[in-house]
């Protein structure tokens, strides 16, 4: 049986470049340090969700999305907990206006049509420490795809403005053309463009709703 303590903890987190000390209400669970149940909204100022493909083989292309909001519910009981984010598809920008346009197309994203990437979390599991690993729906140029995530628990802190925040890393590998993003050229000298898979990194702040 689960049993639940709440403990105030001292951490230090870095933030904002600067390291701040921060009380913070979690629970232990069977040993586990967890944030307290309740409702967490993605802050979008200090959340990054970026996509990082091979071009030409051997170059690494860094994109990120600008506008995109969600939620992380903490259940009483962990692995009833779930998070939902949407991200707008024409915020892709990898400092390339050409590219970025080429990636809202069609080809890719397909922004006009398909104005939302969605990811709905089905299922959550503990794999030790700070670890998780969530498995969800992700879906994009409405197609809709399982896919799982590496997720490591940063701890709460609290911000200079007095905000309780959780943090979160995720990191997972999608095919491309698993959505349809078929588009490619070939090389004279062998292997394509762009590289079929594609590294997903987020880093997450959210804040907890009294």
């Amino acid at each position: 049986m689960l049993t639940t303590v709440v403990t105030t903890s001292k951490s230090r987190m870095r933030m904002e470049g600067a390291t701040v000390s921060t009380d913070a209400a979690v629970r232990e669970i069977d040993g586990v340090r967890l944030p307290r149940a309740g409702d967490w909204v993605i802050d979008p100022a200090h959340t990054s969700i970026e996509a990082v493909a091979r071009h030409m083989v051997i170059t690494k292309v860094r994109g990120r999305f600008e506008e995109f909001s969600g939620t992380i519910h903490i259940d009483e009981e962990p692995t009833r907990s779930w998070a939902e984010i949407a991200i707008k598809a024409a915020s892709i920008n990898t400092n390339a206006p050409d590219r970025d346009a080429h990636l809202r197309s069609p080809d890719f994203l397909n922004a006009d049509e398909y104005p939302e990437l969605t990811f709905r979390s089905t299922k959550l599991s503990h794999r030790g420490g700070d670890r998780y690993e969530v498995v969800g729906d992700l879906t994009i140029r409405g197609v809709t795809r399982p896919v799982t995530l590496d997720v490591e628990s940063g701890g709460v802190a609290t911000d200079p403005f007095g905000q309780t925040k959780v943090l979160f890393s995720a990191s997972t590998m999608l095919e491309r053309e698993s959505w349809g993003m078929n588009w490619n050229q070939a090389l004279e000298a062998g292997g394509v463009l762009v590289s079929k898979s594609l590294d997903i990194e987020i880093e997450v702040q959210a804040v907890l709703q009294n």
